[in-house]
């Protein structure tokens, strides 16, 4: 998917470019350019769309040999940023690379790894010289590799998920399923390191702007060194490729509270430069640019919020209320900032931000604020260092009324869940995503984080979705794709004016004709008023 304009919560009208399913491996070694072309392959597969939901009743009727398998989920072997500009002669080769992980490997493999990945890349170009490798399938592992700023390099190498068998002789045997992991999905995993990178640290070039090469790689070191870990590359699905936001739904009434409560806030706190309010971890409203909240959205959801759960529905005469610090007439904390406002020497110490980095470049400070569910951004210039009486005021002033705020969003939500009544579980689950305000909401997914992806539906069918997604980026038309999956399930992709709508049934003895009248009825009840194509 192409980065959209820059335009307020717009995006343009191009799917971006198209990737290769997985399905179309080889048994040997692949290239593929992000035109989806195999440039050079070995002995090799066409895709088949519904052959994963085949291998999976496959082995489910393996028998009694099955019980003797191990598997294991996809692993990170090894990331590495480099830049070939940096070491052009012979002996000068280490000066390329800028980090690397493992840092434990010895110099000359990083070379040799580097080297490698540097030729298929000039390789590539041969064919394709706008859009060389994006991967690189080997029976072992998978190699992904991103271009994000000229002539900077990243590539992800990630092992095959593996099955390891007793054979007749006791000795185990090792099966690595080549064609488990989709493109799609890891490329933008990979695509998203970059993107966390830049909100932290800004971009490759102003850090060599800054303080050169050293500076880069400190900064590097200092990020991936954590970053990485927080990576659980088997939890990786289709929603990775969206990387869409989910927003809160809201009646008028309470959007035009929460939205006279921010130009309150803005108008109170002058330093303020861009708001955002979120409430359930879901999205409500925000006034930065759609890519810069896209990548905001993740942190505090993924990372941010997760480390600060608690008793949010505690009373207000609960012990919990009076271990509180600051002002006890209302709920407001900081999540970044002081922990205690009544400690003088409480450190002021807010993460720095940047935003529109292509544009103004503008560096901020963000300021996380939180009462009952729900929490508003404010970002300030980062020329601006906030004191101890600054967050004492915000405090003050945002604390009781978000207080407020918040029971006024609880209480409509629960209205307005009560009086559309508690239905029995659908026989259909569904993601969707809007490309074009990154709308996205998924009834297949129970739980997901960065660590545990929960899902109410088998993997195999989560796969068949990936490779359905990977159709719709081949083609710029909207289309419509419905597959039988051996386990009986129907699983409907539909593609409409930049909406992409993914439907999983559960209903064994139905034709063509009723799945899609099933899915027509979803899209009234559920997506009312959004026009899909029939």
């Amino acid at each position: 998917m192409s980065a959209p304009k820059k335009e307020r919560w717009t995006a343009d009208s191009s799917s971006g470019p198209a990737a290769t399913t997985s399905g179309g491996t080889a048994s040997e070694a692949e290239v593929r350019s992000s035109g989806g072309s195999c440039l050079w392959a070995g002995r090799g597969r066409l895709p088949r769309l519904g052959g994963r939901a085949g291998m999976a009743a496959a082995a489910s009727g393996a028998g009694a040999g099955a019980a003797q398998e191990k598997q294991f989920p996809p692993a990170l072997l090894s990331f590495f940023i480099y830049n070939p500009r940096f070491g052009p002669r012979e002996g000068e080769e280490e000066n390329k690379i800028l980090f690397y992980y493992p840092n434990e490997v010895e110099k000359n493999e990083k070379i040799r790894n580097v080297g490698l990945c540097e030729a298929i890349v000039q390789f590539t170009r041969t064919f394709s010289p706008s859009k060389p490798a994006k991967s690189l399938h080997t029976q072992k592992n998978r190699q992904f590799f991103n271009e994000p700023e000229e002539n900077f390099w990243m590539v992800m190498v990630v092992r095959n998920p593996i099955i390891e068998k007793q054979s007749k002789d006791g000795k185990p045997v090792v099966e690595y399923q080549e064609e488990e992991l989709l493109d799609k999905v890891y490329s933008s995993v990979l695509q998203q390191c970059y993107s966390m990178y830049k909100l932290f640290n800004g971009t490759f070039l102003r850090a060599m702007e800054d303080g050169g090469v050293k500076l880069l790689k400190e900064r590097l070191e200092k990020f991936f060194h954590r970053y990485l870990q927080t990576l659980h590359l088997q939890s990786c699905d289709l929603l990775d490729i969206f990387g869409g936001i989910s927003f809160f739904p809201l009646d008028k009434m309470t959007y035009l509270k929460i939205q006279s409560f921010i130009n309150r806030m803005e108008e109170s706190l002058s330093i303020v430069k861009y708001t955002a309010f979120l409430y359930n971890d879901q999205l409500i409203w925000s006034g930065l640019e759609q890519d810069d909240m896209r990548i905001l959205y993740k942190y505090l959801t993924t990372s941010l919020f997760p480390r600060h759960i608690e008793p949010e529905l505690a009373g207000r005469d609960s012990p919990i209320r009076a271990e509180m610090p600051g002002n006890l007439q209302h709920y407001g904390r900081f999540l970044t900032g002081p922990l205690n406002l009544n400690d003088p020497e409480a450190k002021c110490r807010f993460p720095k931000i940047f935003v529109n980095t292509d544009d103004t470049y503008e560096a901020l400070h963000l300021i996380v604020y939180k009462a009952m569910s729900a929490a508003v951004c404010f970002m300030i210039d980062a020329s601006i260092q906030p004191t101890l009486d600054f967050c004492r005021r915000l405090d003050s002033i945002v604390g009781p009324q978000l207080t407020v705020l918040a029971s006024d969003i609880c209480e409509q939500f629960n209205i307005n869940k009560r009086m559309s009544g508690s239905e029995k579980e659908p026989q259909f689950k569904f993601i969707y995503f809007n490309h074009m305000n990154l709308a996205e909401k998924s009834t297949v997914h129970m739980r997901k984080t960065p660590s545990v992806s929960l899902t109410s539906v088998h993997p195999d069918l989560m796969k068949i979705l990936g490779d359905i997604n990977s159709d719709f980026t081949r083609v710029d038309e909207d289309e419509e794709i419905i597959v039988k999956a051996m386990s009986d399930y129907w699983v409907v992709g539909k593609k409409s004016d930049q909406r992409e709508l993914y439907v999983i049934l559960n209903q064994k003895n139905a034709n063509l004709i009723e799945v899609n009248e099933e899915v027509k009825k979803l899209c009234a009840t559920q997506f009312n008023n959004i026009f899909f194509l029939d």
